[in-house]
């Protein structure tokens, strides 16, 4: 898969920005797919449904409102003589599947070897939260994730591991329950094998 730079990333959300549709607008279409689904959004259990799925979809999608190149900008080049891997493990991850708008459910174990400086660990879970509260396939959300830290930070080299379960495929569909997808992702040194079998070693703690 081809890479997508965080720039240009960044510049085709900036391009759908000025067509965002009104508050009013975005709860009429809630409206709509309520009587699509056969009941009614008069009755009282659903009149304030519109406002509460948009509200929801400001929080599930806010990672289009944030460049997750600026998270990473404040660094730090005082690490003592520490050389060696960087590892956040477990990290949960929320995201939605971008073909059936459900979610996509699971962990996130992010690595990266400093070269001279480092970042916030805060600021990597930043990365991944921005990226995943996006509407994603995990591949993309792999791939964007590490493209950025590995442009921004320029360390020796990104591992990633994500694990999720894909409710596409749990709750429709194939009805799967207990599938998960695995994707990784290696970037300068973590492409030796040494590191690539350290990394995962860390993974399974």
């Amino acid at each position: 898969m081809d890479a997508i730079a965080p720039t240009a990333i960044n510049a085709m959300i900036l391009t759908h920005e000025s067509k965002r549709p009104s508050r009013a607008e975005a709860e009429a279409a809630v409206r709509t797919l309520i009587r699509w689904a056969g009941d009614n959004p008069s009755r009282e259990g659903l009149t304030d449904t519109p406002h509460r799925v948009v509200k929801s979809y400001e929080e599930f999608f806010a990672g289009y409102d944030e460049d997750p190149s600026e998270v990473l900008q404040r660094t730090f080049e005082e690490v003592g003589g520490y050389d060696d891997i960087v590892m956040l493990r477990d990290i949960t991850l929320e995201s939605h599947c971008e073909h059936h708008m459900v979610p996509i459910l699971g962990k996130c174990h992010l690595a990266y070897f400093p070269d001279k400086r480092v970042v916030g660990i805060s600021k990597l879970a930043r990365v991944i939260d921005i990226f995943a509260k996006r509407l994603q396939t995990q591949e993309t959300m792999t791939a964007q994730i590490v493209n950025t830290i590995q442009e921004v930070l320029k360390p020796k080299g990104v591992a990633i591991l994500i694990d999720a379960k894909h409710q596409c495929m749990t709750m429709r569909g194939v009805h799967k329950p207990d599938v998960s997808t695995i994707t990784t992702m290696f970037t300068g040194v973590f492409q030796l094998e040494r590191n690539e079998r350290k990394f995962m070693d860390l993974v399974r703690g």
